[in-house]
């Protein structure tokens, strides 16, 4: 396909994106206080007791807005938050279905299960987020505040906090999903990852230090427990598969070992150029030496 052509379909896949999203935006601007409502619902202990009391009534968020501007901007920030939640599987079908035409007929067939596995996680990322980590992180950080003053519910602050986890933790559950494709695929040895576990364990927590909106540390550090038992379950059903393949391939008798002999007879040998050549560079010094020695005699 035409570079011109990739463009085109990129700039169809967006315009249906981008139509979607704002479309649902719309449509959910409406029900926003009733939204708002329901995600401070885990947080409710944690706040001013003024705030609880105007909790228990449906007609008010308990919240303050510190500008007449800011209610329409946070209103139609959590409108674009939920319609991002709720058009979650089109834009990820989008993406699938730009790289659809790149795939072979084999590759075609883990598009479904990719977007449904996908949708999943996202989902399973923001519940687990909603129902555990909100409270832990919420109560940790208040407690940090209360120490040193008087906490105020600004709504924006909050709804920004508050819909930036559900975010992070949505996208970082889909490491999964990634880290299976690429041993899969064997874009990356599944022996890499083990070799290098360390690195990886690393990396993993300075993602989720740098995801985390709040910056605390109990929020980081249940995003890394759950990343990284995710992707302990991630590379053992690899392994499950390329045991399957490995298996049937060995069936039809089209299963190739590994050169690892190879390799490893490949590193002795140039072992063994690298110290024969300094043996005879000592030699040749050697012989250097007692020449010298008779010149300056002769002299």
């Amino acid at each position: 396909m035409p570079l011109m052509d990739h463009l085109g379909e990129l700039r169809r896949r967006l315009v249906i994106v981008l139509a979607s999203l704002f479309i649902t935006a719309l449509v959910l601007y409406f029900a926003t206080p009733t939204i708002i409502v329901f995600l401070l619902e885990p947080i409710k202990e944690f706040m001013p007791s003024s705030s609880l009391a105007l909790l228990g009534d449906s007609s008010s968020t308990g919240m303050i807005v510190t500008s007449p501007l800011g209610g329409f901007s946070i209103r139609f920030r959590v409108a674009i938050f939920m319609s991002f939640v709720v058009c979650s599987p089109i834009v990820l079908w989008e993406i699938l279905a730009f790289f659809l035409p790149a795939l072979k007929p084999n590759e075609r067939r883990w598009v479904v299960p990719t977007l449904a596995v996908g949708i999943c996680l996202f989902v399973i990322g923001i519940v687990f987020c909603y129902k555990v980590i909100l409270g832990a992180a919420f109560g940790w950080m208040m407690g940090e505040s209360d120490a040193i003053g008087t906490t105020l519910p600004d709504a924006e602050t909050y709804l920004k906090a508050i819909m930036g986890l559900l975010i992070a933790f949505g996208i970082a559950f889909e490491l999964p999903l990634i880290v299976f494709y690429l041993v899969v695929f064997n874009l990356v040895p599944y022996k890499t990852f083990r070799k290098n576990w360390r690195t990886i364990y690393v990396v993993l927590l300075v993602f989720c230090a740098m995801v985390t909106p709040d910056a605390s540390p109990v929020t980081m550090g249940f995003m890394f427990a759950a990343l990284l038992s995710m992707y302990e379950l991630s590379l053992l059903f690899s392994r499950i598969v390329l045991a399957r393949r490995i298996a049937k391939q060995k069936a039809e008798g089209t299963y190739i070992e590994p050169d690892e002999d190879d390799e490893d007879d490949d590193d002795e040998e140039d072992d063994d150029d690298g110290s024969s050549d300094d043996s005879e560079e000592d030699d040749d010094e050697e012989e250097e030496r007692p020449s010298t020695a008779r010149r300056r005699f002769q002299r």
